[in-house]
């Protein structure tokens, strides 16, 4: 990588491959979930997952790269953890918070990663990227305000009490 235009292109394919492997892990996720909120959080997320991906497709296509992905090892680990805490959490209620948990981590790697690529494409004059990146920089943000407000609204208290 020698240029801005080429780490961009590299983080482009990474968050293709992870937004794929989030759409492989919702499913399993919302199965898992037992609050019924939490479940339809995560099928909500599901779809909108969908339309980030075909946003990224039109971003390759604006920028006339092949759509691919590299194989991201963050969103690998945070989904290793999450199959942990599907596995091994003993009750439905400390399930529901560690899903919540695992999501969140999803969200916040999201963020981190659509926040530089907005930036980066301002910055390279991909005026047209930048408003795709922006569309989905707000919709992880939405999701994690929603995880965070499932949370506090009695899911935490409920894998206390448990």
């Amino acid at each position: 990588m020698k240029t801005l235009q080429d780490l961009f292109e590299d983080m482009l394919k990474d968050i293709y491959y992870a937004e794929k492997k989030i759409l492989k892990e919702l499913p399993k996720m919302a199965k898992k979930a037992s609050d019924p909120e939490l479940k339809m959080a995560f099928e909500s997320h599901l779809g909108e997952t969908e339309g980030q991906v075909e946003r990224l497709e039109q971003v390759f296509k604006l920028i006339d790269k092949p759509a691919k992905g590299k194989k991201c090892p963050a969103i690998e680990g945070i989904a290793e953890e999450a199959a942990e805490i599907m596995e091994e959490a003993e009750n439905d209620e400390v399930r529901d918070a560690g899903l919540i948990a695992a999501a969140q981590a999803v969200e916040h790697y999201e963020m981190a990663r659509y926040g530089t690529m907005v930036e980066w494409a301002r910055q390279l004059g991909h005026t047209k990227v930048v408003k795709l990146l922006e569309e989905t920089l707000k919709q992880e943000k939405g999701a994690d305000a929603k995880l965070t407000k499932l949370a506090e609204s009695g899911i935490n208290e409920q894998a206390l009490a448990a």
